[in-house]
């Protein structure tokens, strides 16, 4: 193969413009054993390729397959319920240390909170007819 054209192929094969059948040439050329001598230093390179596609390890891939366990997350769950729940209904039950004005800010925090409670139920109720309606048109045309 004339020198040329493996010097402009691996030019190309330097800026990573080279086919894999322009690959296959370069491989076969510095595989021979002739290789021009200002070519010498690709010989290793592409030497290197070569015995490293041959590699294979014996040693076998251990996968992790081992599952985390989550169930310290679902004991401090629990304990965190039932601190809140110990807590909370000591506050319900007893004096809770509001004064007149922190009463009335609560009351008015629950009155707004019932109304926008009552808003977001007029929504479901309209989202429960809209509901009735795709069941009934489902029903006419067979669909799923």
């Amino acid at each position: 193969m004339e020198l040329s054209k493996i010097e402009q192929l691996l030019e190309k094969y330097l800026n990573a413009e080279t086919s894999l059948q322009e690959e296959a040439t370069l491989k076969n050329y510095f595989s021979t054993g002739d290789v021009a001598p200002h070519l010498q230093e690709y010989e290793s390179m592409f030497g290197y390729f070569a015995i490293s596609r041959a590699e294979t390890s014996a040693k076998p891939i251990q996968l992790n397959t081992k599952k985390k366990n989550w169930k310290w997350l679902s004991v401090a769950a629990s304990v965190a319920l039932l601190v809140s729940v110990y807590f909370g209904s000591n506050i319900i039950k007893g004096d809770d240390g509001m004064t007149l004005e922190q009463q009335e800010q609560y009351a008015q925090v629950k009155d707004v909170l019932k109304m926008l409670s009552s808003n977001l139920n007029k929504g479901n109720e309209a989202m429960a007819s809209l509901y009735v309606y795709e069941d009934t048109v489902n029903k006419i045309f067979k669909t799923k």
